[in-house]
């Protein structure tokens, strides 16, 4: 089978499964729920309005990562795989289509996520949103698909290496949530060039550490990239 049928094929799967298709839902309702909640420390010195708009952008990656991890272990249960490489016997073939079959439809939803957190956080800021520039927010906006895109591919990579949708979610859920609130104001440290840390600098408008919003969402990239590399290993080498 070709690339485009195998992407088709893969699409067919995401699209007919009612969770996948939740889970992207839950991408948008869990960021602009909680971007409602922006001007919650708009009295605090250190207050950035473009990062309290996208503010939410911190819980829907959760979303988004479940979806990735779901998309992928799918294929790692009854023997699904198996009939997979069947009709696309070339597993890096697979492998590609899955992994655009994955990364197209977050891309759209985190778009479309960003512009309404954006709405909605300037709604809920009101006058201490007027400062930020469009490109400004245009920068935020795009960001977040990519963000969003890039976190789902990076579980998705994982997923494919441990087999294993439950184990994925207990290591990076986990992972996300100690970086975010434990260490994660260590500017200048490794966290820095923590996936999450590192891609989410494209919502502050301001930013201290060596990485820039674009150069962080390219370390992201990185991860993701290293995650899918070491995934695509994992099937081509081990057994269906």
């Amino acid at each position: 089978m070709e690339f485009t049928p195998a992407l088709h094929s893969e699409w067919l799967k995401i699209r007919t499964l009612r969770s996948l298709v939740r889970g992207l839902a839950a991408v948008l309702l869990a960021t602009a729920m909680f971007s409602a909640l922006a001007g919650a420390d708009s009295d605090q010195a250190d207050f950035d309005p473009l990062f309290s708009v996208f503010f939410g952008v911190s819980f829907g990656q959760i979303a988004a990562i479940a979806f990735g991890t779901t998309a992928m272990s799918c294929e790692f249960r009854g023997g699904a795989l198996r009939v997979t490489l069947a009709a696309v016997p070339r597993r890096g073939r697979w492998f590609a289509a899955k992994a655009v079959a994955i990364a197209v439809p977050v891309l759209g939803v985190g778009l479309v996520t960003g512009a309404v957190s954006l709405a909605v956080g300037k709604a809920v800021l009101g006058a201490k949103a007027d400062g930020l520039t469009w490109g400004e927010e245009l920068r935020a906006v795009v960001g977040c698909g990519v963000y969003l895109t890039l976190m789902a591919l990076l579980a998705a990579g994982l997923t494919a290496v441990l087999r294993s949708g439950v184990a994925t979610l207990s290591i990076v859920i986990p992972f996300l949530l100690i970086v975010s609130f434990v260490i994660g104001d260590m500017s200048g440290s490794v966290a820095d060039v923590l996936p999450d840390r590192a891609g989410q600098v494209v919502f502050h408008e301001t930013w201290d550490g060596a990485l820039g919003p674009w150069s962080g969402l390219a370390v992201t990239g990185l991860w993701a990239g290293a995650a899918l590399l070491l995934g695509a290993w994992s099937v081509r080498r081990r057994d269906a």
